[in-house]
């Protein structure tokens, strides 16, 4: 079956980074598109990043400049690396991976920065 498998979240400090891994299995990975999503308490979950099957990216404008997202189709993974944290990025990050009209999520990771 398929799975999305996140990784790398945990507790960090405002100016801080960290990296996010999402692995996938039981899809051909490289032909998704895939997605960084984010949702904090009480809110929707927003777009943060996405990267299409070639490599390219868009972001969130809230995180231009500080988050880069990349894919290794070989290992079937995708990355977040995340910089100059932010409380506000204070969130569950989801991935995603997307192909026409089906969509896979992974069970999310939780990222706090502190202030």
């Amino acid at each position: 079956q398929v799975q999305l498998v996140e990784s790398g979240g945990g507790v960090v400090q405002a100016g801080g980074s960290l990296r996010l891994s999402c692995a996938g299995s039981g899809i051909i990975f490289s032909s998704y598109v895939m997605g960084w999503y984010r949702q904090a308490p009480g809110k929707q979950r927003e777009v943060v990043a996405t990267i299409g099957r070639s490599g390219s990216t868009n972001y969130a404008d809230s995180v231009k400049g500080r988050f880069t997202a990349s894919r290794d189709n070989a290992k079937n993974t995708m990355y977040l690396q995340m910089n100059s944290l932010k409380p506000e990025d204070t969130a569950v990050y989801y991935c995603s991976a997307k192909f026409l009209t089906t969509s896979y999520w992974g069970q999310g990771t939780q990222v706090t920065v502190s202030s």
